[in-house]
């Protein structure tokens, strides 16, 4: 396993987005996986153990999540930075000697794929997606909305 980061930009400068990764950094197949809204990409950890005798399996931090830099203004985190994000990220592996890139997103990390995936001369060959659909239903956001941006830290270990 190895760790680096790519560089991305925003519109108040640059940040760096981390990413883990297993397997033999020059095989041409590689399996980009790509966490949820609330997650980090070391949720794939063991995918990524089972993967890495056949692939090179790259596991980024989305922005604002796990080890990535957070942003410097809070409205430009959405689809339009997560994937100018992931296009860097995509170039770096490409760089690397990548042939042949798949795709394995949970939630927002599937959205994203998606995304990517639908743009002409893509360089995503195959798209695995886990809990995304094209269509989000309210309560699910309402739900998603409760927690997300809340301060996980209790006063006291009773009131955990």
């Amino acid at each position: 396993m190895r760790e680096d980061f790519v560089l991305g930009l925003s519109s108040k400068g640059f940040h760096r987005m981390h990413y883990t990764e297993w397997g033999d950094a020059a095989n041409p197949r590689v399996v980009i996986c790509v966490h949820g809204l609330a997650r980090n990409g070391r949720d794939f950890d063991d995918l990524a153990q089972a993967l890495q005798q056949d692939f090179r399996v790259v596991c980024p931090d989305v922005a604002g999540r796990g080890k990535s830099d957070w942003l410097y203004a809070k409205e430009d985190y959405g689809y339009p930075q997560y994937s100018a994000d992931m296009t860097a990220l995509i170039a770096r592996v490409s760089a690397g000697g990548a042939k042949t890139i798949y795709w394995v997103g949970t939630s927002m990390g599937g959205m994203l794929g998606m995304v990517l995936a639908s743009r002409p001369s893509t360089p995503i060959k195959k798209l695995i997606l886990n809990d995304v659909g094209t269509l989000i239903p309210k309560a699910s956001m309402e739900r998603i909305a409760a927690y997300v941006g809340k301060d996980p830290r209790f006063k006291t270990f009773k009131e955990m």
